[in-house]
Order: C-alpha cells, then structure tokens, then sequence
C-alpha cells in the first residue's frame, strides 16, 4: 500500500521536556517525507512556485500512538490518493527497532495556481497511482 518510505533519527532538540518528541515536530517529518517524494518523482515546488502553482496543506489529522524518543531511528511512509480536488497523503511514522506505529497521519492538500483553487496540475497527476 504504501509508496514511499524515508528514513530518520530523532534529534535532541526535538524532544519536549518529557523526554519525547514533541507533537508539533512530527509534521516536520511528515512535509519533508513528502517534499523529498516529490523531488524523487522529479517535482520541484520552487519550480512550480515560479510556475504560479502552489500546493498547499488544507486539512491534517493526526493519531498519536507511540512516541518517540532522542536517538529513535523511524521511517516514515506514504501513499497519495487523489478525492475530488484534494491530494491525500497517507502517512504513518515506524520506530525502526521494533517497526511499531508511531504515528497515523492523512494530510489533504490542494492546488492553487495564480492564487486559485485548481482542480489539479499535470505534474502532480503523476504522483498518484493509477491502482485507485
């Protein structure tokens, strides 16, 4: 199911005073796994910036499950569906020692180009699966 996966390891400084990352820098993990799928799939948003072609965050859920911890080693994974005019990414977070869900994430994102709301762009109709 999922398409692409990216590693990782926590870093001190993104860890809460409870000794765990805090909640806030998970969607860090989760915008740079997707920017890096992206460029993997030859995207640049820079580009498409200058482009006029904005992709942007619309709505984000996140479900907490383990946390992590200075030193974890994680992957975290993907995989893109497109519903209407959203692109929803899938995503969850594994710590790698014992491949336990860390966190589940379902990111919808739409297209903006010239400032307005697109149905989509070429580009990004080819990060998503034919399988749908």
């Amino acid at each position: 199911m999922f398409i692409y996966a990216l590693e990782f390891k926590v870093r001190d400084y993104e860890c809460d005073l409870q000794g765990i990352v805090n909640n806030a820098v998970y969607q860090n993990y989760l915008e740079h796994t997707r920017h890096e799928y992206l460029l993997e799939n030859n995207i640049s948003f820079e580009l498409l910036h200058h482009q006029g072609v904005d992709a942007v965050v619309a709505h984000i859920d996140i479900a907490y499950k383990t946390p992590l911890k200075s030193g974890d080693e994680f992957i975290c994974k993907l995989y893109v569906r497109k519903e209407g005019i959203k692109y929803v990414f899938h995503q969850s977070i594994f710590r790698k020692v014992d491949n336990k869900i860390c966190i589940k994430a379902k990111v919808e994102a739409v297209v903006l180009i010239n400032g307005k709301l697109a149905a989509s762009h070429p580009q990004l109709e080819e990060l998503v699966p034919l399988e749908q």
